[in-house]
C-alpha cells in the first residue's frame, strides 16, 4: 500500500505520461472520508486536468481516459477521484 505522497506522485507521474498537461492540481481529499469503511485504505483525490488530448471528447470519454490510465492504482491505492479534465480553449474562454 502507497503513502499518500507516493499515491500523489503516482498520479502526477502517469498522468504526465499519458497526457502531457498544461496544468495539473491534485487534491488529496482523504482528510473528508476518514473512518469511511469502504475506503479500504485507498486515497480520495481530485484531479484538475488541462491537455490537449481531451479535444473534440466528450466529458464521460474523458473520465474514461483518466481512469484507464490510472488503472493500476485504481486497483488498490486510489478509492475514489473526481475528475475536472478540460481542454486549454475551455480554460482561456
Amino acid at each position: 500500500m502507497m503513502s499518500t505522497q507516493e499515491r500523489i506522485e503516482y498520479i502526477e507521474k502517469t498522468l504526465t505520461e499519458e497526457f502531457q498537461p498544461q496544468q495539473l492540481e491534485i487534491i488529496d481529499d482523504s482528510h473528508k472520508h476518514a473512518g469511511h469503511a469502504s475506503a479500504r485504505g485507498g486515497g480520495h483525490f481530485t484531479v484538475n486536468i488541462v491537455s490537449e488530448a481531451f479535444a473534440g471528447k466528450a466529458l464521460l470519454a474523458r473520465h474514461r481516459m483518466v481512469y484507464a490510465a490510472l488503472e493500476t492504482g485504481m486497483q488498490a491505492d486510489i478509492h475514489a477521484l473526481s475528475i475536472k479534465a478540460k481542454t486549454p480553449e475551455e480554460v482561456t474562454k
